[in-house]
This record gives C-alpha cells, structure tokens and sequence, in this order.
C-alpha cells in the first residue's frame, strides 16, 4: 500500500466509522424527538459547561510555556492560545494533524523550530496520557463495588478469574519479549516505551514543575467540570458520581477513536449512563447535545483563531 493511500485510508476510514455510527445512533432516537430535546434543553448549564471547556484550553495555551521556556522561547499567550484552538479544529478534519498544525502555527508566528515545538506538544500528549489513565483509575476505585457486581452479573466469576489470569501473564510474556527485543516491532514498542517514561520524568525535572503539574491536573479537573455541567442542561436526568466519571471516560475515547467523536460519542456516552439505569432515549440526547457544544465551540474558536492569526501578527516581524 503507497503512502497516499494510507493517507487517504487514516482519513476516510474514520469519517465513513463516523457516518455509519451517526445513523445507528438516530435510529436509536428519532429526529424530531432529538430536535425537541435541544429546543427544551436550559442552555445557561451547556454554556457553564463550555466555560469550563474554554478555560481548560486557555490553561493548555498557558501550559506550553512552561516546556518552552527552557529552550529559550517565550511565545506570545494570544498566538499559543490560537495555535491550540487551531490544533482543535484541524482534528477534527484529519485526526492527529492537529498536533502538526499546533507547531507549524508556532513556527510561523513565533519561530519557533517545527520539531522542537513538536517535542514539547508529544511531551504534553503524555502527561495528557497520564492523567486519563489516572481518571480511570479513580473510577475503578470509587465505583469497585459496582462495576465488580456488574461483572459478576453479566459474567461468571470463574471465567472473569481465567480471564484475569490470562492476561498477567500474557503481559509478563509481553513484557519479556519486549525487554529482549534488538530489533522489528518489539523494538520499537521498547523504544516507545522508553521514550514515554523519559518525557514524564523530564517533567520533574523542569523548572516550574509544579506550575506545570498544577495545569495539567486543571485542564482535566475543567474537562470533567465541562461534562458534568452540562448534564442538568436536560430535564430530570439524573446522573450520580460513577455516571459521570465512566460516561466521561467513555467519551473521552469516542474522542480518540474517530474524528472529534463524530457519531460514537452519543454511543458511547450513552452506553455508559444506562449502565446505571438512564434511560436510552435521554441519555442519547445528552451525548448529543454534549457532542454539539463542544463541536460547536471548537469550530467557531478554531475558525475565528485560523482567520485571526495573521491579523494579530499582522505587525510583527520574525
């Protein structure tokens, strides 16, 4: 397979996931019963919700400097707070180009070195990594007693323990693989691997580390924020602590998975909420509506950033 069609491929493949999950999920809930749901919705909780959405990425803007800094650049906070909106966008056009454009828009404005401030975008992708492995940690922890008992519900005990069983050693065989590895794709997941845990320890060894840590954990304490703001937007939808953090999570890799988390996002998120006994047909609204507020806000932000830029800097000289 040529490079321009696995390019091609990375593109469509996502977008054609996306349009067939978008009609499994109307066919879930009709049309016009979905229209009623955003024209009922109390949109002074969607918009608290997107206030925090706004303020994680202007803590992400202000984040970067802390990565930059060492290396002597100290970027302009309206032209990284743009470059991040810009980034945004362009995900949700092509998936993972958003972290290219991040840094080619730095490059542009702030001459800053591409693969430099591509370095420092990685570094933060990482820390990004470790707080949503944290999040779901803390929500196998508070909800222990229930995801326990729907397992043993839905499974049985004997084959969730063969299973378990399976999998450490599994991984212990996986890991060994890896460690001996001199060479193909076990060297490469080393070499990964590798390269992961040195950029979080360099984090700890920057300057303003705990400036840095304090953002970090900001940013997806307001991404959290975001998600369980919006839920009162719907009347009587009622979702407890464990809904939000697994309905979150969920979310959070519909995200991932295809371009802005067009189509399974609602899934998703909806799976995630019936799991407590939410009602499908509101539950689905709600990823919805929570999906469109923040497509929205991208795209107006992220627009009005890629128009803005070269006024803002209309004046400067690189």
């Amino acid at each position: 397979m040529s490079l321009s069609v696995k390019k091609i491929t990375k593109i469509l493949l996502p977008l054609i996931l996306g349009g067939f999950l978008v009609w499994y999920s109307l066919s879930k809930i009709s049309i016009e019963t979905l229209v009623q749901y955003f024209k009922n919705a109390k949109y002074s909780w969607i918009a608290l919700g997107l206030f925090f959405g706004i303020l994680s990425h202007l803590s992400r803007a202000y984040r970067w400097k802390f990565l930059l800094e060492p290396m002597g650049y100290k970027p302009n906070f309206g032209n990284s707070t743009m470059a991040v909106l810009v980034a945004y966008l362009v995900n949700y056009a092509v998936p993972r180009a958003g972290e290219v454009s991040r840094a080619a828009v730095m490059t542009n404005y702030e001459n800053i070195p591409f693969e430099k401030g591509f370095g420092t975008i990685v570094a933060e992708r990482m820390a990004d990594l470790l707080m949503m492995l944290s999040i779901v940690a803390i929500t196998l922890f508070v909800q222990f007693d229930f995801i326990y008992q729907l397992l043993t519900k839905n499974f049985n005990p004997i084959k969730i323990s063969i299973l378990l069983a399976g999998l450490v050693l599994l991984f212990v065989v996986f890991t060994r693989f890896v460690k001996k590895a001199q060479s193909g794709i076990g060297l490469k997941i080393k070499n990964f691997v590798v390269g992961l845990v040195e950029g979080l320890m360099s984090i700890f060894k920057m300057k303003h580390k705990w400036a840095f840590i304090f953002h970090t954990v900001f940013i997806w304490v307001m991404y959290v924020l975001m998600f369980w703001a919006t839920i009162p937007a719907i009347e009587g939808l009622q979702v407890p602590l464990g809904g939000v953090l697994i309905g979150f999570i969920a979310g959070g890799f519909a995200i991932a998975a295809t371009n802005g988390g067009i189509g399974l996002y609602p899934v998703a998120v909806a799976g995630a909420l019936a799991l407590f006994g939410i009602a499908e047909e509101p539950a689905t609204a709600f990823g919805w509506i929570m999906w469109t507020a923040q497509t929205a806000m991208i795209i107006i932000f992220g627009g009005l950033a890629f128009l803005f830029l070269p006024i803002y800097n209309r004046n400067k000289k690189i």
